[in-house]
């Protein structure tokens, strides 16, 4: 698969791929794909997640924008415009390294969605609903989490005609939601000022920096996301770069905003990674309509009460929207392997009905219900420790995964030269090691830290408890059981998804049907 000429990615393209991607349909414009990319990139569930680190989380949100969002960017839409073939992440860890290591890399990256999905969205949801209309307990909790997993799932399947409107929507109402509350804010500082921090507060410390890296990586990723349905694309080559470049831009101004409003309403023994930005917004909602208690207990009437209720539903929908939008992706790379035989056939099918992968679809609804009901069994009905392992699986699993993403530049820098490249990391071959080994760095150490949180506190003399970083009321043992077991069982599902797809590896396209699918993908 190394020195293809130019316009020709692919030597040994299965029958199987040609046969579903006839089935693809070009739907998505810029401004789709744009949008699509504030939908993926810019997710409501971890901003208390990092607000809880207090002022230095929002330093270390501005030093990864530098650090890791810019070259992350700049890789990705050279490979998104470069190779624009249906599947994305997975045909560049192909292309780069082989179909093995590709079928590990994509079932981690589409694993994460579920868990992320009937994770921390699930949760995120549930309390939105309880913080602003009625706490649910039960079988009402559980119709809820279903209801809200199901119709992500919904959406993901429906054709890319009308599906689109679902990130579309989503990044209009995300806008909509910060812009408000940030208005919102500035009210309530006027009425009752706001928690001051000198500039001790921003400075740099290492428990923190720790703690809150891996979560500032998960925010910042999903510039690739779109590349997986290339080929639904009606300009992938032109459209991904300059995509982007403005989603970027809003990303970071969409982050830090809100982020440093809750650190200015609430201070920061008050921030939890659950209801940081629910219990803030409840609590400037006031200036409409409701009081705050000595105790910080927060009642909302009238006007108040009714803007409480719409926060709620159009913080669920962009939830929703979030997890919709990483299913359509990430379920397009796993089919893709499903055709290309790196994974079992029946995952590669795409409807004829909805050109989407309406199999995996399928089970990505089943994984994420699973995901809910072992994690509200396990957790005992807390929030707060359902919200952190189900949030370090998921990222531990996307980081990894990017690990076999992100050196992909300079590998198909060397094996594909002659590809034309609409779009290129500046600087020539030292830009893109440049590129890639800060991404592949920033990925590696998040991954760490992920596994074995608390790592290096006590290091050169420092002192501090490295389980001071873990959940409260998980232990050691506990919480290494509930991280490492899930990504181990995922590597073996990538190995045996590998060979099942044997069968589809040896039917490969005839020469003049190679050709055609790299013109459709151009």
């Amino acid at each position: 698969m190394t020195g293809t000429p130019a316009g020709h990615a692919f030597v040994d393209v299965t029958a199987d791929a040609i046969r579903e991607k006839s089935r693809l349909r070009r739907i998505l414009r810029r401004f789709d794909v744009g949008l699509f990319l504030i939908c993926t990139v810019v997710g409501l569930d971890t901003i208390g997640a990092v607000a809880k680190n207090g002022a230095q989380g929002f330093i270390w949100l501005a030093f990864l924008a530098v650090c890791f969002f810019v070259p992350y960017g700049l890789l990705i839409a050279e490979l998104g415009s470069a190779f624009p073939f249906e599947g994305g992440p997975y045909v560049w860890c192909r292309l780069a390294f082989g179909r093995f290591v590709a079928a590990l890399v994509t079932v981690l990256y589409w694993c994460s969605n579920p868990i992320w999905l009937g994770g921390t969205l699930t949760i995120l949801a549930v309390s939105a609903f309880g913080t602003f209309v009625v706490p649910l307990h039960g079988p009402a909790k559980l119709l809820f989490a279903l209801a809200f997993i199901w119709s992500a799932v919904a959406s993901a399947i429906v054709s890319f005609r009308f599906g689109r409107w679902i990130p579309s929507v989503g990044a209009f109402v995300r806008v909509g939601v910060l812009g408000f509350f940030t208005v919102s804010v500035l009210l309530y500082a006027a009425r009752n000022g706001v928690h001051g921090f000198g500039p001790a507060a921003f400075a740099p410390g290492y428990a923190v920096f720790i703690a809150v890296v891996p979560v500032l990586v998960f925010n910042y990723v999903g510039f690739e996301l779109p590349s997986a349905a290339s080929e639904e694309m009606v300009d992938a080559r032109r459209d991904v770069p300059r995509a982007i470049a403005w989603s970027g831009a809003g990303a970071v101004l969409l982050y830090g905003v809100p982020i440093l409003a809750i650190l200015l309403v609430l201070p920061a023994s008050r921030v939890s990674g659950v209801g940081g930005f629910l219990d803030a917004a409840k609590e400037v909602l006031t200036v409409y309509g409701g009081t705050v208690g000595p105790g910080g207990a927060v009642t909302l009437t009238g006007a108040g009460r009714v803007l409480g209720e719409l926060t709620a539903a159009a913080f669920i929908w962009a939830l929703l929207s979030s997890g919709s939008t990483w299913l359509m992706g990430a379920d397009r790379a796993l089919a893709a392997a499903g055709f290309d035989g790196a994974a079992p056939r029946a995952v590669g099918r795409i409807s004829p009905r909805f050109g989407t992968p309406v199999t995996v679809n399928l089970l990505s609804g089943l994984l994420s219900t699973v995901v809910m009901l072992v994690a509200f069994w396990l957790s005992g009905g807390s929030a707060d420790r359902y919200f952190a392992a189900a949030l370090g699986v998921a990222i531990s699993t996307t980081t990894i995964a990017y690990l076999g993403i992100f050196p992909t530049l300079v590998r198909l820098r060397h094996t594909h030269p002659g590809q034309p490249r609409p779009f290129r990391v500046p600087g020539g071959m030292a830009g893109a090691w440049i590129a890639s080994g800060l991404t592949t760095f920033w990925a590696a150490v998040a991954t760490v830290w992920l596994l074995w949180p608390g790592l290096g506190v006590d290091w050169f003399g420092a002192s501090g408890d490295p389980d001071q970083a873990l959940p409260a009321g998980i232990g050691r043992a506990a919480f290494e059981l509930t991280q490492v077991v899930p990504v181990l069982l995922m590597l073996a599902a990538g190995v045996l998804f590998h060979a099942a797809g044997a069968p589809v590896r040896s039917r490969r396209a005839p020469p003049r049907a190679v050709s055609a699918t790299d013109e459709r993908a151009s």
